[in-house]
């Protein structure tokens, strides 16, 4: 009788244990991205959660996901600002021995890239222009649309009016 107590008091150990060790952990994918008391977007904010923090899954509810930050907050994300991939570190540029950029995420790089296209076409994707005889007009057009910026209150306004993402109802 004892063996068996203790032979399932083992097993719901090591079930717990599994379990534990089974976390999932996102990452957080997108700036202003905040730690919810429930599963709607006018919920009050727990936390703002900064691009790069790393979340522990307690349960995926569809679009929103019940969370768990670093110093043990608990609340609700939504899941399309985040990622089941942890961002990658850079490795060139910056200063120091070694460059100095090291902790920076794949997100900065990213975000130079785009910064990069407002500027126009890359010395080789206008070389191809070139080749292909792309019309003048089409590039200028492209470099137009290019430099459009959008501010972060405008995409904001869009989601909410167009009910897309965590607008979504």
């Amino acid at each position: 009788m004892k063996k068996r107590a203790l032979g399932g008091a083992l097993l719901l150990l090591a079930l717990y244990a599994g379990q534990a060790l089974s976390a999932e952990t996102r990452w957080v994918v997108s700036e202003g991205t905040t730690l919810k008391t429930e599963q709607s977007v006018s919920a009050p904010n727990l936390a703002d959660l900064p691009v790069g923090a790393e979340l522990t899954l307690i349960e995926g509810a569809g679009r929103w996901l019940k969370v768990r930050t670093a110093d043990g907050k608990e609340g609700w994300v939504y899941a399309g600002r985040v990622s089941d991939t942890a961002p990658v570190a850079e490795v060139g540029g910056g200063d120091g021995l070694l460059g100095g950029s090291l902790q920076k995420s794949q997100i900065d790089t990213a975000k130079a890239d785009s910064a990069r296209s407002i500027r126009g076409l890359s010395p080789e994707t206008a070389q191809y222009a070139r080749q292909r005889g792309t019309p003048e007009g089409l590039k200028k057009e492209l470099d137009r649309i290019l430099a459009r910026k959008v501010s972060d209150k405008e995409v904001k306004a869009f989601l909410k009016e167009g009910k897309i993402g965590e607008y979504a109802q």
